[in-house]
């Protein structure tokens, strides 16, 4: 079991430091109910030959930040305003910039910054652009989300890799859990995060991360061997198989994954990372290059 895991941390890290496959992003239109959630009206807002991955929304704006290879193969943060349907740079830098994620004061973009020399810290750029602002950099992380303006959750790549918990006025920093996936997320409504646990080959568990208690509880099973995941405001957990949507109600009576209804997106393949905006009218659903 351990040989497994050291190759899926060694598989990680190379997707960091390798050339990304081809990706882009499609755009719907999001509706959920108490029963049921549906997708429509799809667009690709990227169309662009190579690496577009990672959307992340502005939680009051109408914009898409993301991920996208430049022409020299390295990675600028770019933004996507689908009221206006227009794209431009973030970022334009030496460095290779991935998981744009705008922080609790709307005013910056953390992301991941890879350097040459393989280490990747996590720092923030301004909205209006300009140089980063290092926050990290003495852990290789992968992900990363905010619980609140001074602490975060973070994927740190290692033998295995694991969840921290850090405190940004104190520079405390907890490790919560070991071989973790790489989806990090913020639940809505909630003073917690969710992220998922790779407990053997075949367990994989959706975890909630109370940050007030610091308690970690079941939420329930990943679908197989999938851990993109993203949460609607209503509460419910959207995954997909790859080809299909899906999504879980948790507390609901609704038992299991269920279909999401989306004829729009049938023609699609590869599906991986998936983001809801705010108001959970639109989804970005990130899918294989053809």
């Amino acid at each position: 079991m351990k040989t497994i895991f050291l190759g899926m941390a060694l598989w990680l890290t190379a997707l960091t430091t390798a050339a990304q496959p081809a990706a882009e992003i499609y755009l719907f239109d999001l509706s959920s109910r108490k029963n049921s959630v549906s997708l429509t009206h799809p667009t690709n807002i990227t169309n662009h030959k190579g690496y577009d991955n990672q959307p992340y929304f502005h939680p009051t704006e109408t914009k898409i930040y993301y991920s996208s290879f430049n022409e020299d193969g390295r990675s600028d943060i770019r933004v996507y305003d689908y009221k206006l349907m227009t794209s431009s740079a973030v970022t334009e830098t030496p460095e290779r910039e991935y998981s744009p994620t705008v922080t609790p004061d709307k005013g910056h973009l953390s992301c991941i910054i890879q350097r040459d020399n393989n280490a990747q810290d996590l720092g923030k750029y301004s909205l209006d652009g300009g140089p980063a602002d290092v926050i990290i950099d003495h852990l290789t992380i992968g992900y990363h989300v905010w619980a609140d303006n001074s602490h975060l959750a973070l994927f740190v790549l290692g033998t295995p890799n694991t969840l921290h918990y850090l405190r940004l006025p104190t520079k405390k920093d907890t490790i919560l859990a070991e071989n973790i996936g790489r989806s990090l997320h913020r639940i809505p409504g909630q003073t917690a995060i969710s992220f998922v646990h790779k407990v053997s080959e075949k367990e994989w568990l959706i975890k909630k991360l109370d940050t007030y208690t610091m308690q970690i509880t079941t939420i329930t099973q990943t679908l197989p061997g999938r851990d993109d995941l993203c949460w609607l405001p209503d509460g419910k957990i959207l995954m997909s198989d790859g080809t299909n949507l899906f999504f879980y109600t948790p507390g609901s009576q609704l038992q299991g994954w269920r279909k999401v209804n989306s004829p729009a997106i049938s023609e699609l393949k590869g599906i991986t990372r998936l983001a809801v905006s705010n108001d959970g009218k639109k989804i970005a659903v990130v899918v294989a290059e053809e």
